[in-house]
């Protein structure tokens, strides 16, 4: 039972004994940062939305969780609606919305269930609804089903579905959500594990938090641990624990006793790194630094067994099959991307063709479009080739696979 475990004793001190103001400053202390895939200072991002002159506002949470290889969100929604309830009532109340949203993928029919029993327990005990704990703030909190698309969970597509209209990102320059998001008005966009960290953070303190992790990743994160492993599944680790950590001490080393010949710590949105590299920390910094990237840590190990060419045209075929259309840039380049990786596993590439993904993934990294995908699909590429071009090589040479892929 949620409040046998001191549930909504956070927010019941955030309302009782703490201003607006207070609860964004701790947030801010606490260093926590978006664990949907951008890393983004949730202190700041409500801030920006708190200071907006705009009465109305709106705090959206998004579940939309379409990505490959992550199931933390679900998990999450799963094992404790109340937290996550709980962290957008504290955040609302803290930004000044009195309207919120679940965005929340179409498919997760037993989270939404879940959502919906938790959401009528915690109206008919009062902390949803009209003058919250005999204060003067009000809530309504409302779930919104999407498709089971990864372009819908793109923080503005998630918008425009809202809206009622189709979900696709909307450009976002010069006004980010928090600025100006769902019906022109301030909005904070947060993932389910950012807001089921507030009632924690606001019981024990920003200090608390901050000390738990690494220096600039502070807190835990939930890691979705896929692929040729032993013991996959999702795990709750301070950030700055290592992979071979999370591979060896959590998922009981690579299945079946295999060598280990790649880690993907993003899933298929950012680059490889490889055995020689298993000590790096999993957290923001360090990732970035070597060439790779956290995301939503949906981290896949591929085995010496498997092929890292298959592995790259798959990655890239769900970017091809997931462009919105709408920036020529994206539609093209994750086609041309896709069709040159199949080209190589196929036994039809030529050495040229790796000196092409690497020079066109570089300039579609930094291309100007609306979301994150076309970036995504780039990263992976390229970090493919270059982090495992003896392989590629070997593919195009010997005019097939090394080692067959398992199917």
């Amino acid at each position: 039972d949620y409040l046998s475990r001191d549930g909504y004793k956070a927010i019941e001190k955030a309302i009782k004994e703490l201003k607006a103001g207070d609860i964004i400053e701790e947030v801010k202390r606490s260093g926590l940062r978006g664990r949907g895939g951008a890393g983004f200072l949730a202190g700041q991002k409500w801030e920006l939305a708190a200071k907006g002159p705009a009465e109305e506002k709106y705090l959206c949470c998004n579940a939309a969780e379409g990505e490959p290889g992550t199931l933390k969100d679900r998990c999450l929604i799963r094992s404790n609606p109340h937290q996550l309830i709980e962290g957008i009532i504290i955040a609302s109340y803290a930004i000044g919305a009195n309207k919120s949203f679940i965005y929340i993928n179409k498919g997760y029919k037993e989270e939404i269930a879940a959502l919906e029993r938790a959401l009528k327990e915690a109206k008919e005990r009062g902390y949803i609804g009209e003058k919250i704990l005999g204060s003067n703030f009000s809530l309504d909190i409302n779930i919104k089903e999407c498709p089971d698309k990864y372009i819908a969970g793109e923080e503005t597509a998630m918008l425009e579905a809202i809206e009622g209209r189709e979900a696709k990102p909307r450009q976002k320059p010069p006004f980010f959500p928090a600025v100006k998001g769902l019906y022109g008005r301030p909005t904070v966009a947060n993932n389910t594990e950012t807001l089921s960290n507030i009632p924690h953070i606001i019981l024990k303190g920003g200090e608390w938090f901050s000390k738990i992790g690494s220096q600039n990743s502070p807190g835990t994160m939930l890691f979705t641990l896929t692929g040729d492993i032993n013991r996959p599944g999702v795990y709750e680790l301070p950030l700055g624990t290592t992979v071979k950590e999370l591979i060896n001490n959590c998922g009981g080393g690579v299945k079946n006793g295999a060598v280990l010949k790649a880690v993907f710590p993003a899933g298929p949105s950012g680059a490889p790194i490889a055995e020689s590299q298993l000590d790096i920390p999993l957290d923001f910094e360090s990732l970035k630094e070597a060439g790779s990237g956290l995301g939503c840590a949906a981290v896949t190990v591929i085995g010496n067994s498997k092929c890292i060419v298959n592995t790259a045209a798959g990655f890239s075929r769900f970017f091809m099959e997931g462009s919105c259309g709408q920036c020529p840039a994206c539609q093209m380049g994750t086609v041309k991307i896709y069709r040159l990786l199949q080209k190589i596993e196929d036994g039809r590439g030529e050495i040229k063709d790796l000196a092409e993904i690497e020079e066109i993934c570089g300039l579609l990294e930094n291309e100007k479009v609306y979301c994150h995908l076309l970036r995504g699909a780039a990263l992976s590429a390229r970090g493919a080739v270059k982090g495992f071009r003896t392989e590629f090589e070997a593919h195009i040479n010997n005019k097939r696979c090394p080692q067959k892929a398992d199917d």
